[in-house]
């Protein structure tokens, strides 16, 4: 391992210094005047391959950097009208200064031309007519099929394989990061090109003073002031009768920027995870989460599938959400933005499991079936308020959002586990109120810069999860039911949070350096009761029997965590570094007198994260990370109460364990190569960690399926590498677009079964490929597969845990659309998921047929769409793992068939 580390590292330094030149210098005319957006590009002799290249600035002025074995280059400028000028030169560092003769150009017609991608500085820009087919109406269409840009599932985007850090629409950041609406909904008529704003950096007074690794989209379109949007309304036959409505209005002007969106239906469509925030800004920006609830309680629940949701999906959702931006001051340099959103949703799911365990030293082979229905109910609201100014000259942000939750889910369980059956109905009513505020303020003080940041957060959850009859909870050896009808667990959770620091920033040579003090506060109320169960009494002297208070929890846990460190930025035309120093005093405490819980950890960390990446020959960039973390730990780690987390487990955590102490340590290197001059993008990724744990958990399962967790005071370590790599490239004689991914994690861990130590190892691999063609007038092409292979290894001492398991994956989605006739549109697509595990295999298909007539004077489509022809309705897997062999099988959508009318507002 280490000497692939070594190797590894030498040839990414070996890619750094071998033969990079720099040649510089100044382009003027005849006249000695200065040509700006003059190109300078350098190619290697008799080759038709540019090696890097350059453009003028205003001043005529130039710099290229290149990397060639061979002793001589071409050296070719090209000015509008001046006479293009080639000359052969030294491959050494030199300045060459050139005159252009002028050359004027007869133009024969006129014709605009638009190149596909093209690039200026840190701003590469794509042309969205070179990458759109047919069949596409919105920008996210689009968007999947540019190379080095990948749209995941769930909206995220990716350039070169990481999330961008922020999603703009002329200039102007309406969304917040919560992008997804505009993505899906917005047209792609209205839109002239896409720009990737590389390493960039959002607040604007630490432009050149504090990098950042990280890219922004900015959707340029072709009006600055445009009313448009998206809609769609249609109906469907299935069971029961289907509907699907989007409504999306949008305005873009040079002060203000609004959208509205309603979406619903009862097809599969996941349209309420769009108000998700996907782009997180700056940490300069203060901080902003998803708020979530802290669902501790759960009933059982169904499995779902590895297919598109839209496939087993079984909801009716209703989401609407607003946002709105305005400048409120005359050098719009203020903004006031205002964003909501209420999601009302209900969920059917449903699945049937069977589970083979295998025969342990302490408890012979048996078999657990289950089948469960679930109705999962969300009904959620969050408003947030944003007052930003971002000037040269001062920053200031500060967020206001409230969020609550008015949740509940419903469970009816059949469960078979030896010679007994059990039937179980379950219900959980979850309410939670959230609220965060905050604040964050950079103010120029000479040459330096002041930044204070506070945020504040305040939650509470309440959870009561009953199980009907209370005998459905009878664990063999563990808990019975008293003579009750409903068991029932309460749980209530506060919690309080704030964060505050202040750092002063100064700059010199390139240089920034921002020393930092701050206060990190966290405490957290646990009170639980669980009533109408009761422990089968001990038949062992030495183990006491539960008393009362072994029933309910009283836990106070709090952390508290002054800090100072010191980040330091440098940024150049090739580097660009930052590194944060911080040295942590952590101090944690957890109290529950009556349950015996007393723990406490007081313990000094330096906890650096440094980043350096070096830049060259015009195209390539090179990256090394490393980070050290601690982490102590929170409030589910110190309870010592019985807490029923779910009706198939009741948990508590021994009072004598101490509080849990886990040490991360990571690094990784990246090589990126993106070239818009000949449409070429890829990235080479290695990442290594060690986590490093004081206490190992050891599960212990009885002959019911049931397990119960206990944790050892041990030192334990997870170890994970992984390689990842991803080449895509645009052909534009033949109209297609493609890449080829690849990827390989190994992690390998220390663990406990049944009080048998163990070494596990997993591996998985992964190959990717997408392909997208437009280039026959009749017809366009969409593709995707990836197979992959998951094996496990568990060696032990123990001959009974010693195995290997192996799982292998194909899945692929094809989407072809002809266009017979113009305006007419006949889709086809196939969703293909294979599985195999051992002699077990599951093939799944599913097809999908449509027909559109485009009422194009209107900007008008009417669909046509029969989805699931076959009529699959279960998925079938089969999954091998340590302990058992599962079998499930999972109710989908039957087939349904929709008509549906899309249109622009506009």
């Amino acid at each position: 391992m280490k000497k692939n580390i070594s190797l590894f590292l030498m040839l990414f330094f070996t890619v750094l210094t071998f033969a990079q030149k720099t040649i510089s210098g100044k382009i003027t005319d005849d006249d000695g005047v200065a040509i700006p957006s003059a190109s300078v590009t350098i190619e290697e002799p008799g080759k038709d391959a540019i090696l890097a290249y350059a453009i003028t600035n205003s001043k005529g002025e130039y710099k290229v950097t290149f990397t060639s074995a061979e002793s001589n280059v071409d050296l070719k400028v090209k000015a509008f009208n001046q006479k293009p000028l080639t000359k052969q030169i030294n491959n050494s560092d030199q300045t060459l200064n050139f005159k252009m003769q002028s050359e004027a150009t007869e133009i024969k017609e006129v014709q605009l031309k638009t190149k596909m991608i093209t690039a200026r500085g840190d701003t590469i820009s794509y042309d969205l007519k070179a990458f759109n087919s047919k069949n596409d109406r919105t920008l996210a269409d689009v968007m999947k099929k540019i190379p080095g840009i990948e749209v995941n599932t769930d909206g995220t985007i990716l350039y070169q394989g990481n999330a961008i850090n922020k999603f703009y629409v002329n200039g102007k950041d309406l969304m917040e990061g919560g992008y997804g609406t505009i993505n899906n909904s917005l047209p792609k008529d209205a839109v002239q090109k896409v720009e990737v704003l590389e390493n960039h950096q959002p607040v604007k007074i630490l432009q050149d003073k504090v990098p950042s690794d990280q890219a922004a989209i900015n959707i340029k379109l072709k009006n600055s002031v445009t009313m448009t949007g998206r809609g769609e309304v249609g109906t469907g036959f299935g069971d029961p009768w289907l509907w699907n409505v989007k409504l999306t209005p949008m305005f873009f002007g040079q002060k203000s920027q609004w959208v509205v969106n309603y979406k619903t239906n009862n097809m599969g469509e996941q349209v309420e995870n769009e108000g998700n925030i996907l782009a997180f800004g700056n940490r300069f920006e203060g901080k902003r989460i998803n708020a979530s609830q802290n669902d501790w309680l759960n009933v059982e629940n169904a499995s779902t599938p590895n297919l598109p949701v839209k496939r087993y999906l079984m909801n009716s959702v209703h989401y609407l959400s607003a946002n709105y931006l305005t400048n409120i001051d005359k050098k719009k340099e203020w903004e006031l933005k205002a964003n909501a959103n209420y999601t009302n949703n209900a969920v059917n799911r449903e699945s049937y499991s069977q589970t083979d365990y295998f025969a342990t030293s302490n408890q012979p082979a048996s078999r657990v079936t289950q089948n469960i229905f679930n109705n999962f109910y969300t009904d959620k609201a969050k408003g947030e308020l944003i007052f930003t100014k971002n000037a040269k000259k001062g920053f200031f942000k500060n967020t206001t959002s409230f969020s609550q939750y008015w949740n509940a889910d419903r469970g009816i369980v059949d469960r078979t586990d030896g010679n007994s059956s059990r039937h179980g109905e379950e219900a959980i009513e979850s309410p939670t109120s959230s609220f965060q505020n905050s604040l964050s303020t950079i103010i120029p003080w000479n040459e330096k810069m002041i930044n204070v940041q506070s945020y504040i957060n305040y939650q509470t959850d309440k959870q009561t999860l009953e199980v009907s009859p209370a005998s459905y909870l009878q664990i063999p050896g563990f808990m019975t039911a008293t003579p009750s009808d409903i068991a029932r667990q309460n749980m209530r959770l506060k919690t309080f949070e704030a964060n505050h620091s202040a750092n002063l920033g100064f700059s010199a040579k390139g240089w920034t350096f921002t020393p930092e003090v701050g206060f990190n506060f966290k405490t957290t109320d646990l009170v639980t009761d669980l009533s109408n169960i009761r422990a089968i009494p001990s038949t062992n002297p030495n183990i006491p029997n539960p008393k009362p208070e072994s029933y309910s929890n009283d836990l106070k846990y709090t952390t508290a965590t002054p800090y100072g460190s010191l980040g330091v930025n440098y940024k150049s035309e090739s580097w660009m570094i930052y590194a944060n120093l911080p040295v942590n005093s952590n101090n944690i405490k957890a109290e529950d007198p009556l349950r015996l819980v007393s723990k406490s950890v007081n313990k000094v960390t330096f906890e650096p994260n440094i980043f350096a990446q070096y830049s060259f020959a015009s195209f390539w960039k090179a990256s090394l990370t490393g980070n050290i973390s601690n982490n102590f730990g929170e409030v589910n780690t110190a309870y010592s109460g019985f807490l029923m987390t779910s009706p198939n487990g009741i948990n508590a955590m021994d009072a004598t364990n101490p509080i849990p102490q886990n040490n991360t340590k990571s690094g990784g290197t990246r090589i990126e190569y993106r070239n818009p001059l000949n449409n070429l993008f890829f990235n080479l990724n290695y990442r290594l960690s060690d986590v490093k744990r004081n206490l190992i958990s050891s599960p212990v399962r009885n002959e019911a399926g049931y397990t119960t967790v206990k944790y050892l005071e041990q030192d334990n370590h997870t170890k994970n590498n992984g390689f990842s790599g991803e080449v895509g490239k645009y052909f534009p004689k033949f109209k297609t677009n493609a890449s080829v991914s690849y990827s390989n994690n190994t992690s390998t861990s220390d663990a406990y079964q049944n009080d048998k130590s163990y070494e596990s190892k997993n591996n998985s691999q992964s190959v990717g490929f997408k392909f997208n063609n437009t280039y026959f007038s009749w017809m366009s092409v969409d593709y995707n597969f990836t197979i992959s292979r998951t094996k496990q290894t568990n060696t032990s001492e123990t001959p009974e845990l010693n195995n290997i398991n192996s799982r292998n994956g194909f899945n692929h989605n094809l989407g072809v659309f002809f266009y017979p006739i113009e305006n007419h549109t006949i889709g086809f697509n196939w969703d293909q998921v294979n599985s195999s595990a051992g002699t077990q295999k599951y093939n799944n298909g599913f097809y999908d047929l449509s027909y559109q007539f485009s009422w194009a004077k209107k900007k008008i489509d009417f669909e046509l769409k029969w989805m699931n022809i076959a009529n699959k309705k279960v998925f079938e897997t089969y999954d091998i793992n340590a302990q058992s062999i599962s079998y499930t099988r999972i109710q989908l959508r039957p087939s349904q068939v929709m008509f549906t009318v899309k249109f622009n507002f506009k």
